[in-house]
């Protein structure tokens, strides 16, 4: 795609720099090993990718796009100060589902995005043969019960009654929309496109006790 659209592109191994980070606090780590599939070791990966786009962003007086959508924005399916590191998001409420819709309405125009990139699972490539749906509904379920739940205030009943979708689904993402609130907070501006975006509309208390 880089090739494609003739973008100059830079491969930056992170593994010495997880590496060294890693040693410095393996003796607070309670004895996680490296290659262990924690959620720890899968943030700080995120973060030394962070760490390298700012310190390049710096030098070259650039800004760093933000890459989450409204969908991991509304799970908290993101890592502060690591993929969410950046000056501008620019699909922040854009639902996952969408994205894909754009990108392939792009290809009509002019084939630009490999067809591999639309088909393969989205994965936070942390972790090995990880994908979005060991930690999320389907997107085509969780975008439904976002759109329900953010932007027609629909309530947990409401969105089991009337769709006929999981409880279970619903629970789970009416409990992430609530608690990933302070990252929501800390994350960078962008355009709004839907009637609520979670930057204009949508402000809630940051404590695990707030219901809605």
């Amino acid at each position: 795609m880089c090739d494609t659209l003739n973008v100059k592109y830079d491969i930056v191994p992170i593994k010495p720099m997880y590496q060294g980070i890693y040693d410095a606090i393996k003796p607070i780590l309670n004895s996680i090993e490296p290659n262990s599939k924690d959620v720890t070791l899968e943030n700080l990966q995120a973060r030394v990718r962070g760490v390298i786009l700012m310190a390049i962003a710096n030098r070259k007086n650039a800004l760093v796009l933000s890459t989450g959508n409204k969908s991991e924005s509304a799970t908290g399916y993101s890592t502060l100060y690591g993929d969410m590191v950046g000056g501008f998001s620019v699909i922040c409420d854009v639902p996952k589902t969408l994205v894909y819709e754009l990108a392939k309405w792009r290809n009509t125009q002019s084939e630009t995005i490999p067809e591999r990139i639309i088909q393969r699972a989205p994965s936070a490539e942390l972790a090995p043969g990880q994908v979005d749906q060991d930690s999320l509904p389907p997107y085509d379920i969780l975008d439904q019960i976002i759109e329900a739940m953010v932007i027609n205030d629909k309530s947990s009943n409401e969105i089991s009654a009337e769709s006929g979708l999981g409880k279970e689904e619903i629970e789970k993402t009416s409990r992430l929309l609530k608690i990933s609130e302070f990252k929501r907070r800390q994350a960078a501006l962008g355009p709004k496109i839907s009637k609520r975006s979670f930057f204009s509309g949508w402000n809630v208390p940051v404590t695990h006790k707030f219901k809605y």
